[in-house]
């Protein structure tokens, strides 16, 4: 113990990288906790951990930082922070899991009033997926059988069908490091299973605590790498091994059947639901079989009905009886819904009938489908992609999809299909590379060998995918399997910075490759001249004396429609003949009314809610305001003044969800009201030396990728498979040019 450092009752040790964002939340619930009581030692493997670690160090004077190398195992980074605590409790917490509100001091208290012979206090846990969170564990019974009792392993073997979680276990800091310095530990000490069982057959007393005191976070396991055999049968490995540590040291019988019987019902749930190749499955099975055979327990009876008939089978090896049991079980079950989803199925194979014949084809190498918005048109990353690669790849064919009533709006020579159409359905089968900024249809099947890029189209401050399903109001019966489904098509994943590749792994959890490239649409923002800029203004009819603000607000989900949050008259009016507001619906509105129609008459407002490409209106315009619009991250590329109109902002946040508070991270002044957006505007606040600071800060964290040459690096990548180490580095953000402000441009 440091000299002078009162020991602390409790070290919270949290371990691990960041990662979707998960690190920071947690370390912002603990924030909000001030008890006294405890440290939080933060084992940050990895920059962005250590980013993590040393904010919330500054905040709050319980955290103690220690960074640790990007290629710190789990075990590693757990041992170096048990090293750096000086609790006398160790309660261990991996990054990407959370505490319930309260949980340290719960812990604190109730460990300082435990005896000297309790070493270990067993606590219920709750376990988070992306369809069911907060869930409780379903250990609850045998808390509730113990009380307030401290009693040893033999006199409560059930303990021992506790979930083998280590978050759920706080530990005494002298029996953590003896126990840790066993042999069989150092042998296992990455596998978190074995430690939390381990434990529990070391300690003289343990007590338990019947409230939830950790929140496990299980990621889906599409977002997770495949298996290896080796890592199915490390459960069974990790049963024998408890077996042999439990004959050294003796256990009694008791102990040793309720394991067993938790051995067999694990392996065999395993062996149901993880749905393994064939030879793995089949080995598993057999491993499985010597390991319930060897390990039994002399005199211990098999349990009656069908579940006496599985570990009958398991024991004696019948892996194709077992599987013929199991087939029996899953045809009764499917009748009765095969026979009520008949119908619809048979139509909707009738209806994509050319597209199911067109999928028994060879793939084409040399097909690449585009699409953008829901078949909008050619448009943002897709389009940035698509003109690079006629540059570098001219012998791929493109081809968009585009809505029918969207095709007289193409680009003079592009091909493209119409959604439903026998080609539609022709090239959807057969291209090998399909790109699309939102998602291609439920029914487009992910054909071995080709490839589906997602760019995305935008940054997100607004809660997206699975964040949204705490946020019923943005969800809006958002049908998140169906969700899932498609993102697990994805191969590739474009990000125009790492809070972008955070979130998204988050949101949309599955195994495509990040690829932080930058975003392509943005490539123009440091390729445009001054004489493409002058020419975009004129044809906007953009005198070159005048001051033009784009006014660019974002959808809200709780409007039905689009009703402009300012009185743009009167800001034209304050603002004066050199100011031209440039306003800019959200394209959701794009089949309604626009309440703009009597002020275009007056010259000072500029109706561009139908203008594309949107990089255009930013390249004319001087400067930015927005709310929430996630255009003030591809516009801060430029270097321009942005001002944030914040209006209802706590309305947002709570219906929509944020990752960020943006009042608080602006890319420059923020305005509460039309009042204060004028005086800002009226004034040099939307461009003094705050607003710059607060800007270059915004362009660091969010600008972090693009540079202009994000569609070179995106098409070498994934159409001409280039190694990611000859890509075109990214250029720092301080050495990049941006295109000139429109004031340079009319200078030269």
């Amino acid at each position: 113990m440091r000299s002078g450092h009162v020991q602390p009752g409790l070290s919270v040790v949290v371990y691990g990288p960041e990662a979707r964002g998960h690190l920071a939340e947690l370390l912002d619930s603990l924030a909000a906790q001030p008890f006294t009581g405890v440290e939080i030692v933060l084992a940050a493997v990895g920059e962005r951990a250590r980013r993590e670690a040393e904010r919330a160090a500054q905040r709050d004077g319980r955290v103690r930082a220690l960074p640790l190398p990007a290629d710190t195992d789990e075990a590693a980074a757990r041992t170096a922070g048990a090293e750096h605590a000086t609790g006398a409790w160790l309660h261990f917490v991996r990054a990407e899991d959370a505490l319930p509100p309260g949980t340290p001091r719960v812990l604190a208290e109730r460990t300082a009033e435990l005896p000297p012979e309790v070493q270990v206090l067993a606590v219920d846990h709750v376990r988070s997926t992306w369809d069911a969170p907060g869930a409780r564990s379903g250990d609850g019974w045998i808390f509730a059988r113990t009380g307030r009792r401290t009693p040893a392993l033999a006199d409560f073997p059930n303990m021992l069908r506790l979930t083998p979680l280590l978050g759920a276990r706080v530990v005494r800091a002298e029996f953590w490091r003896a126990h840790e310095a066993l042999p069989a530990t150092r042998e296992a000490a990455g596998e978190e299973a074995y430690l939390a069982y381990s434990l529990l057959l070391h300690a003289d007393r343990i007590a338990f605590l019947h409230q939830p005191a950790y929140e496990r976070r299980v990621p889906r396991p599409e977002s997770l790498p495949p298996p290896a055999p080796e890592d199915r049968y490390a459960l069974i490995e990790r049963y024998e091994r408890l077996h042999r540590l439990m004959a050294e040291r003796e256990v009694p019988g008791r102990p040793r059947a309720v394991l067993y019987d938790v051995m067999v019902r694990d392996c065999l749930r395993t062996f149901a639901r993880s749905g393994m190749p064939e030879p793995v499955a089949r080995e598993f099975f057999a491993r499985a079989s010597r390991a319930a055979v060897t390990l039994r327990p002399e005199g211990h009876r098999r349990p009656g009905g069908f579940e006496g008939i599985r570990r009958s089978l398991l024991e004696e090896n019948a892996y194709t009886r077992y599987r013929a049991l199991q087939a029996a079980n899953q045809r009764r079950r499917t009748v009765r819904k095969a026979v009520l989803g008949g119908r619809r199925v048979a139509a909707a194979l009738l209806h994509e009938q050319r597209y199911h014949r067109a999928l028994s084809g060879p793939v084409d190498p040399r097909l690449a489908v585009f699409s953008a918005y829901w078949d909008r048109g050619v448009a943002c990353n897709p389009a940035a992609i698509a003109r690079r690669l006629a540059a570098l790849a001219p012998d791929i064919h493109q081809v968009w999809v585009v809505s029918r009533d969207r095709a007289a709006l193409l680009p003079p020579g592009t091909d493209h299909v119409v959604p439903g159409t026998r080609r539609y359905w022709e090239v959807m089968a057969r291209a090998k590379y399909l790109v699309n900024n939102v998602n291609f249809p439920d029914a487009v099947v992910k054909r071995p060998g080709a490839v589906h890029l997602q760019t995305h189209h935008g940054t997100p401050l607004k809660r997206m995918g699975l964040d949204q399903l705490d946020f019923p109001a943005a969800a809006k019966g958002l049908d998140f399997e169906a969700l899932l489904a498609r993102v697990d098509k994805w191969d590739y994943s474009v990000s125009a910075n790492s809070h972008s590749t955070r979130m998204w792994e988050r949101a949309y959890p599955s195994r495509y490759t990040p690829l932080d490239h930058g975003y392509p649409r943005n490539d123009v923002y440091y390729r445009a001249t001054a004489a493409d800029i002058r020419a975009i203004r004129e044809r906007l009819g953009i005198a070159p004396s005048r001051r033009a603000i784009l006014y660019a607000p974002t959808h809200r989900d709780y409007e039905a429609g689009w009703n402009p949050r300012l009185d743009l008259a009167l800001l034209a009016d304050r603002l004066g003949e050199d100011t031209v507001l440039l306003v800019r619906g959200h394209y959701f509105y794009g089949n309604a009314a626009s309440p703009l129609a009597g002020l275009r008459r007056t010259g000072r407002v500029i109706d561009v809610s139908s203008y594309d490409p949107v990089e255009e209106l930013a390249l004319a315009a001087d400067a930015l305001v927005t709310d929430y619009s996630s255009i003030m991250f591809d516009y801060a590329n430029l270097d321009r003044p942005i001002v944030i109109h914040a209006d209802d902002w706590e309305t947002y946040a709570s219906t929509r969800g944020v990752y960020f508070d943006l009042t608080a991270e602006a890319p420059g002044p923020v305005a509460r009201g039309q009042e204060e957006l004028t005086e800002i505007l009226a004034g040099d606040a939307w461009r003094d030396a705050g607003a710059r600071k607060a800007r270059s800060a915004f362009r660091r964290r969010f600008c972090e990728y693009d540079d202009g040459q994000a569609a070179e690096r995106v098409v070498r990548r994934v159409f001409l498979g280039a190694a990611e180490d000859t890509l075109p580095p990214v250029v720092p953000v301080e050495e990049r040019i941006p295109a000139p402000t429109p004031e340079e441009a009319t200078a030269l």
